[in-house]
């Protein structure tokens, strides 16, 4: 009878991942995630193939500055309306359509300019494809949270995950496995050329849904078009109490994850790891231990609650890192290669998923691209800049010693939620709603999720 009771509230715990809206985010979460992975992991791969050095290839790392960036131009995609095809789709997919378009465009481009001969031509349609893979996850986001009704959107968010990951996943292993001598042989333009396909999942979704919330909001400007569409957003989230809080926790909450994951390969490399060993226990269990842990994440914030499940998934990502410290000190251990990396990567994607979903509930829905854009950006500073000295720190402790640093760091984070937990700023309600006129959205929202 139990083990029955535990089936069916198992089945009923994923069952919403089957209704359309948290499958549309899905499709989405394919086109939003196979760009990046083209620019940093895919082309530092094909550079590297056609023998371009080590210093020029660092380069690449600069293609996510559109993606630190991207609050700027955000508010553009929440106001500005396009000729014609706004009437006919709505400002959100209107968006879409053409940014997907456009990138289709350039991957294509970026494919054909052949690095080993016009390394400039190259680099131009690089940035090109990371400002329009920046500007697409702007409309993405913010479409995804307005199709996801309070009741979907933890599933649909990690759905949404799933698609990322797999999106990934297409243009890592797919995009190599068609252009590599060692695979099909078919050629880096047509790789990337295929790859630019997977605009289409995103595309076919948001035509099989339909149009967002923000096109049923009323908005209505009293001081010009700049305030409307530059000031009031952030205007809005800075309002509300506790805002600067909230983006100081968004900025350090996974910055112990980060510091772990950007050291990770180089210590795999320097216990002793073949690539046989890497690619079977890093990707192959890494990926299934992420998706595992993004499957979970959804019923683990049903059940915990979302400030709960906040502390509970941040605790057990710090944790997590201590598994590597064991790995550290056992040496080339490939039994604890396995179980640190399963079990860090269902623990961060339980903790992405709860994440991901306390910043969509985040965003008022009048100003959905800008307001996600600019906590987005906040996160990705943390992963990235703030991350950097990780280096440093493993050279001069040592891979035990760093390990453990990656855990106290996690421990700000931690202490910034239970400042917002005790003060009321982290809610189980699913988004920010707003009135007709911005000004009074702005004066009345006092809760920020």
């Amino acid at each position: 009878m139990t083990e029955t009771v535990a089936r069916r509230g198992f089945v009923a715990a994923m069952k919403p991942y089957l209704r359309p809206r948290p499958a549309a985010a899905f499709l989405l979460g394919i086109s939003s995630g196979f760009p990046l992975t083209l620019l940093l992991g895919t082309m530092t791969f094909w550079l590297a193939k056609v023998g371009i050095d080590k210093k020029t290839i660092g380069f690449a790392v600069g293609l996510t500055t559109p993606y630190t960036l991207k609050f700027l131009w955000a508010p553009l995609i929440d106001r500005v309306r396009l000729p014609i095809l706004t009437g006919w789709f709505g400002q959100r997919r209107a968006w879409l359509f053409v940014v997907q378009a456009l990138l289709f465009a350039s991957v294509w481009m970026l494919g054909a300019s052949q690095p080993e001969l016009h390394i400039g031509t190259f680099a131009f349609w690089a940035i090109v494809t990371a400002f329009l893979s920046a500007t697409q996850d702007i409309v993405i986001d913010a479409y995804r949270i307005e199709i996801l009704p309070d009741d979907e959107l933890a599933h649909g968010t990690a759905a949404n995950q799933f698609g990322y990951r797999t999106g990934n996943f297409i243009a890592g292993v797919g995009t190599i496995a068609v252009a590599s001598s060692e695979g099909l042989g078919l050629g880096w333009a047509l790789g990337y050329g295929l790859t630019s396909l997977c605009v289409l999942p995103g595309a076919l979704a948001a035509l099989w849904i339909g149009r967002g919330l923000h096109d049923q909001v009323v908005q209505r400007g009293g001081r010009g078009w700049f305030n409307d569409t530059v000031v009031s957003p952030f205007r809005e989230f800075f309002r509300r109490r506790g805002a600067l809080l909230i983006l100081m926790f968004v900025l350090v909450y996974k910055l112990g994850d980060a510091m772990g994951q950007g050291m990770l390969n180089p210590m795999i490399v320097e216990l002793g790891f073949s690539d046989k060993e890497f690619l079977a226990i890093n990707k192959v269990v890494g990926l299934w231990g992420l998706l595992i842990g993004t499957a979970i994440g959804a019923p683990f914030l049903a059940w915990l609650g979302m400030g709960r499940a906040l502390f509970v998934s941040g605790v057990l990502m710090m944790l997590s890192n201590a598994t590597f410290a064991i790995l550290a000190a056992k040496g080339h251990s490939p039994t604890w290669l396995f179980i640190a990396v399963a079990t860090e990567q269902v623990t961060s994607g339980i903790g992405l998923t709860v994440f991901a979903t306390y910043l969509s509930g985040l965003a008022n829905v009048a100003y959905t691209a800008t307001q996600f854009a600019l906590l987005t950006s906040f996160a990705v500073v943390g992963r990235t800049w703030l991350s950097t000295p990780s280096g440093y720190v493993a050279e001069a402790f040592g891979w035990v010693g760093f390990w453990i640093v990656t855990m106290i760091v996690a421990l700000p984070g931690l202490v910034l939620l239970w400042v917002l937990w005790k003060r009321g700023f982290v809610v189980d309600t699913a988004r920010q709603e707003v009135s007709e006129e911005p000004e009074v959205a702005a004066a009345e929202a006092s809760q920020p999720g």
